[in-house]
């Protein structure tokens, strides 16, 4: 059995990601070291904090070489930031290039509703992705962010919620994955979106 590797660049919720997936009886090994990524089944990219921060941190260590080296040939998940991260350019501080590997933009949260949003909102599944196989329109997931993907191809929102307006909760394109909200503190809902994530490289 392979294991999935959790990236360490230094601005990651890494532990609860790891505990979580230990829980489901998934292998993972929290790294930054690019032979270990390459060799692991399954991609997890964490992230808290700025934008521009965390895409400073993944070039300057050759992380965003390897992940976008990865795309394609093995499941990738984003989670909060690390969704963000997946897209081609941010807003958050000033304009920064992101991964590119789902087309659209972050954008800052266009409500008139408290930012940042913190709580629990329910999705909706506009389009089928094997992340929420099992899971019924309306399951509740938490949330921290202000800023949130506006995916080019709308096709691509593979959930969504609503904080006043619209919101990108999760992308699917391929085998990229990304969850604006956190699935690792999500409850049973979160528990069966790993689930299925770790089940995706069987």
């Amino acid at each position: 059995m392979g294991y999935t590797a959790i990236i360490d660049y230094g601005v990651g919720n890494l532990k609860s990601v790891a505990n979580a997936m230990a829980y489901l009886g998934l292998e993972t090994r929290v790294t930054g070291d690019a032979g270990e990524v390459e060799r692991a089944d399954a991609v997890i990219l964490p992230g808290v904090g700025a934008f521009p921060d965390a895409a400073d941190r993944l070039r300057r260590t050759g992380l965003d070489r390897v992940v976008k080296a990865q795309a394609g040939r093995k499941p990738i998940l984003g989670i909060c930031l690390g969704m963000q991260l997946l897209l081609e350019e941010s807003d958050e501080v000033r304009p920064t290039p992101g991964l590119g590997l789902i087309p659209g933009r972050v954008e800052r949260i266009p409500t008139q509703l408290k930012l940042p949003h913190i709580g629990w909102n329910s999705l909706t599944f506009p389009n089928p992705c094997p992340l929420f196989q099992g899971l019924e329109e309306g399951a509740w997931v938490y949330f921290v962010h202000s800023y949130c993907a506006v995916p080019a191809r709308p096709e691509q929102v593979a959930a969504a919620t609503d904080y006043g307006v619209p919101v990108t909760a999760a992308v699917c394109s391929g085998t990229v994955f990304g969850c604006q909200f956190h699935p690792e503190k999500s409850g049973e809902t979160g528990l069966q979106i790993l689930r299925n994530f770790g089940g995706l490289n069987r």
